[in-house]
């Protein structure tokens, strides 16, 4: 009889399936209709950003906030459209992650499924909002949602300064009991806020170390609830055209090789420069964005009579 995790392996292989399915009809039924999206091959720019984005990712770094920064500082997609764009397009690279970490890093069976089928209950429910929201409001959620990612990698590099990491966690490869619902209702609010551009993985390796865990059984649990949340999240910003083709397609193919460079050749690297780095971009990026929402709210204004 096959385990708890060769099933889930092969769910996701399902999943996969799934979401191919349904980008490559929504690219081909494209291609045909006068006024839409024209679908092109994604630019070396494109490719290069899904490559770095998702190289750090599978280190731990995370690639939303990294790729909403770049996004916003080269004006590469309407701002409106960045969180589809992000989920559809890191969907791939993320699923392969999944594959990798899943088979090979030891978790409690029960733990890791409570916890991805929180998450991508949670997606479902954010993706149907967020997919539908005004300009205006996701430069608002989505600049605070980087505001958030900042002070996460804020905290943890303070942490590794001091020599003790402040979510240094347990030894515990499963939750349990109380703490396992506790865990349940966290991965659920992340899952929803990850479709609004709040990368998962930061808050999800804090909040497994604070509830007594292996951080490295936190691995499997983000990489596995992004790749089951991520293609139910995408359908639905597939489904009513809320994001950019070519950067999407970019992040995808650059993305997939990359998680194998990180995973099987570099494996581990010092991260705390470029986290720092990243805060910095992120919290320009949080200003531009939240300064975009300002500047066009004003504008929308009716002029006063005089």
């Amino acid at each position: 009889m096959p385990s708890v995790k060769t099933v889930l392996l092969a769910l996701l292989a399902v999943v996969t399936l799934g979401f191919v399915v349904i980008w490559a009809r929504h690219l081909f039924a494209r291609r045909g209709t006068p006024g839409t999206e024209k679908v092109q091959p994604p630019t070396g720019l494109e490719t290069l950003i899904g490559l770095v984005t998702n190289f750090f990712d599978t280190l731990g770094i995370g690639s939303f906030a990294p790729t909403t920064a770049i996004f916003k500082l080269r004006r590469m997609v309407p701002d409106e459209r960045i969180p589809g764009t992000l989920n559809v397009g890191h969907t791939l690279p993320s699923i392969t992650q999944a594959f990798i970490f899943i088979a090979l890093v030891e978790v409690g069976v029960m733990t890791l499924v409570s916890l991805i089928a929180a998450a991508v209950a949670g997606s479902w429910l954010g993706a149907g909002i967020v997919a539908r929201w005004p300009r205006r409001k996701v430069q608002i959620g989505m600049g605070l949602a980087l505001l958030t990612t900042a002070a996460l990698f804020t905290i943890r590099n303070v942490g590794e300064m001091r020599g003790a990491p402040l979510f240094a966690g347990g030894e515990a490869l499963s939750l349990e009991g109380p703490v396992l619902a506790v865990g349940i209702a966290g991965n659920f609010i992340l899952g929803a806020l990850m479709t609004l551009g709040i990368g998962l993985y930061a808050p999800c390796l804090i909040m497994i170390s604070l509830l007594g865990m292996d951080p490295r059984a936190a691995y499997p649990i983000m990489m596995g609830s992004c790749a089951f949340l991520m293609p139910v999240a995408s359908a639905k910003f597939i489904s009513v055209g809320r994001y950019a083709i070519r950067p999407a397609l970019g992040l995808a193919l650059g993305g997939i090789p990359a998680v194998f460079v990180a995973a099987f050749i570099v494996k581990e690297l010092s991260l705390t420069t470029v986290r720092w780095l990243v805060t910095v971009v992120v919290l320009y990026s949080a200003a531009m964005m939240l300064a975009s929402a300002i500047r066009e709210s004003r504008a929308a204004e009716p002029s006063p009579e005089r």
